[in-house]
């Protein structure tokens, strides 16, 4: 179980799926004590099956069942971040992050790179020296508060530290528990 120091909140989880050849998946978590991810308290990778086809839409089909062996069912988790939208339509139709919150029962960040066509209600969160935005949607939060979540996340580029390591260890490019470059 991941423990954040005494006297601290959390855990906060930033999360990312890689897709492997020989349909596998890698999995990555970095969990942090603080909202910002400024103090990370360790990071784990694992490989799983991976069998579900990419659809534009049904995202969580495919990410759902990696995340799910890699994020800690504790109850202990104050906040997920995901890569990728928490809702695909200001009407609120379920994307991977509102699946996540279903099954984990905290507060669900989305942090997409990329412009969904349906996602008008994201909030576009401009960090470091960047022109291009963040998407940003939540689920079990307001999106003005995740908005202000992800501007204030520890790293001085686009993508916040966390998220960036999640998706480097998912990819294979740094090892578990790292002490991260920089």
């Amino acid at each position: 179980m991941i423990k954040p120091p005494p006297g601290t909140d959390g855990p906060f989880v930033a999360a990312d799926v890689h897709y492997l050849d020989e349909g596998k998946a890698r999995a990555a978590m970095v969990a942090a004590s603080d909202r910002r991810f400024s103090m990370i308290i360790s990071s784990r990778t694992v490989i799983v099956p991976a069998d579900v086809p990419y659809r534009p839409g049904e995202l969580y089909l495919r990410e759902l069942p990696p995340l799910r062996a890699i994020i800690p069912a504790t109850g202990d988790l104050a906040l997920i971040v995901v890569d990728g939208y928490a809702d695909l339509d200001p009407a609120g139709r379920p994307g991977l992050g509102t699946r996540v919150f279903a099954e984990f029962g905290v507060p669900v960040i989305g942090v997409a790179k990329t412009a969904f066509r349906t996602a008008t209600h994201a909030a576009k969160v401009i960090r470091g020296q960047s022109s291009r935005p963040l998407y940003v949607t939540a689920a079990g939060m307001t999106v003005a508060d995740a908005a202000d979540l992800v501007s204030g996340m520890a790293g001085q580029f686009r993508v916040p530290d966390a998220l960036k390591r999640a998706d480097r260890l998912a990819r294979g490019l740094e090892p578990p528990d790292a002490v991260p470059a920089g």
